[in-house]
């Protein structure tokens, strides 16, 4: 079969997922339908606001559904008149059995880890959490557990230690586009060689990427620096890591971190004291030295620099961070 021939539906919600659908539309490849989250508000007014897939399939006319439920009949009727002999999901959501089991040739999902590791919503951020100095991705059928299903294709991607979530989340899309349109090709001549995940030989325990909530993000003066410096750059451009500023009368102001350095030094300080000339630097005492804060955001305000920020915003060593 021709890739022309072949019938594809396309499944995803946010940038990362736009990538891949471009790749197959550019490509050649027939893509008769796409799939994606319905409209959410977004911003002051609330409006409705389209997702970045959504947006991708009305510029090239590409015909589009939004189910609120997916085991809706009339959304899987709808699906069945596209007659899939494969379906592509990256970024999306948990798919039931009657939707993943539907196209003759199955259905593949593109999922932002090496795989058995980081099974989960947010694996990208936690690779970077948990000082990760590799990462990748892989493409996998589908099946009842997820993220559990014989995997097809990897790449392995490393990861440096200046790097944040945002700039490996743009490494491992563009790869994800490509690896994609190899997984088809793979699946179109024959070629393909899918192995069962627990046949992988993966060392050590399995680590989790569950979702990522704002309780989740607070940073804990009290571990280690380097622990601090992965977690606030796994967080960072978003959800972004964030503290609470205790001024010397009881108030708190919530801070928006999202670069640090690190600075290994012994010191006899509580964890969360604040060392700074208020002019050009913020050093805030961890467990085994002090984490320097390069870049922050006030509430209501836009992401400075910290000398910047220190042009008008008064700071000194009564401050602490909690």
């Amino acid at each position: 079969m021709k890739k022309e021939d072949l019938r594809i539906v396309y499944m995803g919600t946010p940038d990362f997922a736009v990538e891949a659908l471009r790749c197959l539309v550019e490509g050649g490849y027939n893509v008769v339908g796409v799939i994606t989250m319905p409209d959410k508000p977004a911003g002051r007014g609330h409006k409705l606001q389209y997702s970045p897939v959504k947006q991708y399939a009305l510029d090239h006319n590409l015909p589009l559904l939004q189910p609120e439920k997916l085991k809706n009949e009339e959304f899987l009727d709808a699906l069945r008149a596209w007659q899939a002999d494969l379906q592509i999901v990256v970024a999306f959501r948990m798919l039931p059995e009657v939707v993943w089991n539907m196209p003759r040739l199955g259905t593949f999902n593109l999922h932002a880890s090496l795989l058995p590791q980081y099974r989960g919503a947010a694996p990208i951020n936690w690779a970077v959490i948990n000082g990760e100095t590799e990462t990748g991705i892989t493409t996998f059928f589908l099946k009842h557990e997820i993220d559990t299903g014989e995997v097809i294709q990897q790449v392995r991607v490393p990861i440096a230690d200046t790097d944040d979530v945002g700039i490996v989340h743009d490494k491992l899309m563009m790869l994800g586009g490509k690896l994609v349109t190899e997984t088809v090709d793979t699946i179109l001549d024959g070629t393909i060689h899918s192995i069962p995940q627990e046949e992988m030989g993966v060392t050590g325990e399995l680590k989790p990427a569950p979702k990522i909530f704002k309780e989740t993000c607070r940073i804990d003066w009290k571990q280690p620096v380097k622990r601090i410096y992965d977690f606030v750059r796994g967080l960072s451009p978003y959800p972004s890591a964030w503290t609470e500023l205790i001024h010397p009368d009881g108030t708190t102001v919530v801070l928006k971190v999202f670069e640090t350095e690190k600075i290994i030094k012994p010191h006899n300080l509580g964890t969360g004291s604040l060392l700074t000339d208020g002019k050009t630097y913020i050093h805030v005492a961890a467990q085994d030295g002090f984490v320097s804060i390069r870049s922050l955001q006030l509430p209501g305000k836009k992401r400075l620099k910290t000398d910047e920020l220190l042009r008008g915003f008064h700071l000194d060593n009564s401050f602490k961070m909690k």
